[in-house]
């Protein structure tokens, strides 16, 4: 690992001395400083843990941590680490990775030896809220730990900026006092990267008359869309739902923010509105992402699909849209003059207009882009030429977005702008007659060795690629494209390209491609989503996003170690991360006055304005002494809900304190998922973790409840799950509890309003709960607006009420031959008498007490079965139903 910068040694020493929480620019190197403090505790002698992490980021650590020669090497605990050996494993020391579950349950069990824990480091600290997992663990580990460390780490600052003291909640939950903030513009920061600032070439690409108006076109479009929104719902009517923020990538994060809550009140036109804002931004991306065939083959879909045209919410029909369409196909292709006056003579002749439409002239506007990117790779390859002062030809990484955008531009640098979009239109449109021409004249063009374009930008670069290509072939030098590295003819190439393309395009939303990486590429580079293009000097296009791997691209940053990095989408992150890396030259291509510019300028902004916001609170900010919770004066950790103005009753033997029982709950192991657990065990009542068959919480020896999100309960009364759950906890308890728990962020309401069904229909979640209550009458239903009201609710439920044993809890299964004392009769003969006229559940078990079968219940009198159910009434229907014929 390369030794720390100056900033970075800052923090480091920094956070080292005082417990604290580090918020980072980024792209600036949190993980190099998660890195390091995680390189000072790989040893037996301590004993860390890792909160947050994802085993992507995990192997990455790890396998950074054995790069630099690591003989204690972090360690995972998972589910194949036997609960009983768990605890030898945590003595062992060094640094841990844990599921947030496991720890959990380790925690509540004393699995773990928490009095040992050197101390917890907390990576994405931003999401460590009051009701999370993470926050329940390093409760749990100040409860019994007062001594260990908390160290938090993140690096997205704009998190802070939404709700009401988040920062504040946020460091409460860490049980930390020092808030340590590094932005872009930090001193130390920026002195330093002014110093060792890259060479960087700004190319500012000018959009095409077509692409511009498109452009202008749809965030009229979106404008519009906007404000149809808001007169709709006035209570919108904030400065997140703006033209500048509706471009943003967190765009649907904000709207869904703001209409959750009420999304079962709005109409269908607020949420055709929704849909079509997304569809919108879906076009502004593809606009400047990708190339006219794609976008038009998506614009055409939009269209054409009857489900979107009739439920968009009229956009399609305006000015705009007319406008858009228009433009977009002229970037494609245009029908000749002749053609246009004929068509308008004879108007509403569909075979002439079909005539007209199999013979138009292919256009295929290039992308501007890809003519700057060819500028580029020339001036590289000039330079490669006369490399030696640098010792020898420099290597090329060129960033795109996305696996498709990747695609494009490999197949754009290998066949040339025309060849490329020719094939794509075929592929999409249809192989007409004049584009199987032009489709011909392209394929000829690329065999032929020297007669190259010279007015003709992307068919030069790729007639001068073919030639160099058919040299090297013979001369075996450099240069040569990932086809001819694969070995194959040039046909069985093209026939493996064509593939990828039918791949590429399967979906018009996020066609992601496979990649094709020759077998005898000679780079073993530890990431499977990179695109090779030359071998020498190495040229590789790897995507910014979308990578199974989070870190793919900064292990192949240092493994090519190029000379040349072009940054053919803007990210903010890689972009800090160059800054870093401290490349030579840096190509910036962007489009000038574009919604691309403007969504990477609007990060830069709110990045900016997230840490004004946070240096402005950290000013004002009241810290108590007791945050960190080092001693007993800290009132997070201590385990009592109710409130100090609660008064004695005097009236119990003068107000003496009575002596109070530990209250004590059984909850099964899938449960801790949620954040009920960790509410529950705030308001004192202790929790034992088991594995259960039946019930999900055992509140005492006679009460189990089954936990129901509404999306769970929907799927279980669907599939019958929940039916025969509701059998199992009928017959081994005598209060089974189905409790119905609603998210505190969505509406307190089952199903909309106005939804309610006369009739019982077997789609309807509401009849299904009716049968489901008819069914079993020992069963009730407990309806909770969310999980704090679910743990005021067990607490009170348990009130005078014994405790439940786990090993009884535990032995009761769904298929358990040892019935219960109380259930002492076979439960199919039960059922089938309950559902016989003049039955029920009171007199039910009298009858079973009196009579062995419903053999002997046939040679009952009247009188008799009277006297055994105690109403004349109930006699009389059971006697006609057994012996009366119909």
């Amino acid at each position: 690992m390369a030794a720390l910068l100056e900033h970075e040694s800052q923090i480091f020493l920094d956070l080292f001395h005082q417990d604290g929480l580090v918020v980072c620019a980024r792209g600036l190197g949190i993980d190099r400083l998660l890195l390091r403090f995680l390189r000072l505790y790989s040893e037996p002698a301590s004993l860390v843990l890792v909160l947050n992490t994802s085993p992507a980021e995990e192997e990455y650590f790890i396998d950074q941590l054995r790069s630099d020669g690591v003989v204690h090497l972090p360690r995972r605990v998972t589910n194949e680490v036997a609960s009983n050996t768990r605890y030898e494993f945590y003595t062992q020391g060094g640094v841990l990775f844990a599921t947030s579950r496991i720890l959990v349950v380790d925690f509540l069990t004393d699995r773990i030896p928490a009095n040992l824990i050197t101390g917890i480091l907390v990576y994405k600290a931003h999401r460590i809220i009051e009701s999370c997992q993470e926050a329940f663990i390093l409760r749990l580990y100040r409860q019994k730990n007062k001594q260990g460390f908390i160290k938090a780490f993140t690096d997205n600052a704009v998190a802070f900026n939404t709700g009401f003291c988040h920062v504040e909640r946020v460091m409460r939950n860490l049980f930390v006092r020092k808030l340590y903030l590094w932005p872009r513009f930090h001193i130390a920061v920026n002195s330093f990267l002014e110093k060792h600032k890259p060479e960087v070439v700004e190319i500012h690409v000018s959009m095409t008359p077509a692409m511009l108006a498109i452009q202008t076109s749809v965030l009229d479009i979106l404008n519009a869309c906007l404000r149809e929104l808001k007169r709709y719902n006035p209570a919108l009517e904030v400065e997140d739902l703006s033209l500048e923020n509706a471009i943003g990538k967190p765009f649907d994060k904000t709207i869904r923010h703001y209409l959750d809550p009420l999304w079962h009140q709005l109409g269908a036109k607020t949420k055709s509105l929704v849909q079509d804002l997304k569809i919108l931004r879906t076009l502004l991306q593809y606009l400047t992402q990708y190339d006219c065939v794609t976008f038009l083959n998506l614009l055409e879909s939009l269209k054409a699909s009857e489900k979107a045209f009739g439920e968009n919410s009229g956009w399609l029909f305006l000015d705009s849209s007319t406008s858009m369409f228009v433009n977009a196909r002229a970037r494609v292709y245009r029908i000749a003059d002749e053609k246009l006056n004929r068509k308008g003579k004879v108007s509403g002749n569909s075979d002439v207009k079909k005539e007209n439409e199999l013979k138009r002239e292919l256009v295929l506007e290039s992308n501007p882009k890809w003519e700057a990117l060819r500028e580029v790779l020339n001036e590289i390859e000039n330079e490669n030429k006369n490399s030696e002062d640098f010792g020898g030809p420099g290597q090329v990484l060129i960033c795109a977005s996305d696996d498709r955008a990747c695609a494009q531009l490999r197949e754009y640098i290998t066949d040339g702008a025309e060849a490329f979009l020719t094939r794509l239109y075929n592929k999409t449109f249809g192989k007409d007659e004049k584009a199987g021409d032009v489709w011909i004249k392209d394929r000829k063009a690329v065999k032929s060795k020297g007669n190259a374009k010279p007015d003709t930008g992307p068919q030069a670069k790729k007639n001068k690629l073919a030639t160099s290509s058919k040299q090297n072939k013979h001369k075996k030098q450099q240069d040569r494209t990932i086809i001819q590295m694969i070995g194959k003819t040039e046909e069985e190439s093209k026939e493996e390209l064509d593939v990828e393309d039918n791949k590429e395009l399967s979906s018009s939303q996020e066609g992601s491609i496979d990649e094709t990486i020759p077998e005898d590429f000679p780079v073993n580079l530890p990431s499977d989503s990179y695109y090779g293009i030359f071998k020498n000097p190495l040229t590789i296009i790897h995507p910014l996003q979308g990578c199974s791997d989070p870190y793919s691209l900064t292990r192949v940053l240092h493994e090519v170690e190029p000379r040349y990095v072009v940054l053919y989408d803007a990210e903010l992150t890689f972009v800090r991360q160059l800054e870093i890396y401290k490349a030579s030259r840096v190509y910036f291509l962007i489009y000038g006055s574009s919604t691309e510019e403007q969504r990477y300028l609007t990060a830069l902004r709110k990045e900016k304005e997230a840490f004004e916001k946070l240096i402005r609170e950290r000013a004002t900010m009241v810290v108590p002494e007791e945050r960190e919770g080092r001693d007993e004066t800290n009132l997070d950790l201590l385990r009592d809900a109710k409130p100090a103005s609660v008064s004695t009753d005097t009236r119990k033997a003068g107000g003496q304190e009575q002596k109070s029982t530990q209250q004590t709950i059984i909850v099964d192991m899938r449960e801790f998922r949620s954040e009920l657990p960790s509410l529950i065990h705030r308001r004192g009542i202790d929790i034992e973790p088991v594995t259960l068959e039946v019930g999900d919480y055992i509140l005492t020896p006679d009460v189990c409840v089954e936990r129901k999100s509404i999306s769970d309960l929907i799927g279980s009364l669907n599939n019958g799950r929940l039916y025969s759950q509701c059998i199992s906890m009928s017959r081994y308890y005598k209060r089974p509890i189905l409790l119905i728990e609603f998210d505190p962020n969505k509406p307190f309401s089952l199903i909309p309003q106005g939804s309610l069904h006369q009739e019982i229909s077997s789609n309807d979640v509401t009849s299904k709960l009716t049968l489901l209550t008819l069914h079993f009458p020992k069963l009730r239903i407990l309806w909770c607006p969310s999980p704090h009201a679910t743990a005021e609710l067990f607490e009170e439920l348990k009130q005078n009420h014994p405790q439940p044993d786990a090993e009884t809890a535990m032995a009761v299964t769904a298929d358990s031959e040892t019935l219960p004392e109380s259930d002492k009769y076979n439960p199919g003969p039960q059922d089938f008498l309950l559902k016989m006229p003049g039955i029920n559940a009171k007199n039910c078990r009298a009858l079973m007490n009196h009579v062995k079968s419903i053999t002997e219940l046939v040679t009952l009198s009247k009188d008799k079965l009277s006297e055994i159910l105690g109403n004349t009434i109930n006699a009389t229907q059971l006697y006609d139903f057994i012996h009366k014929q119909k």
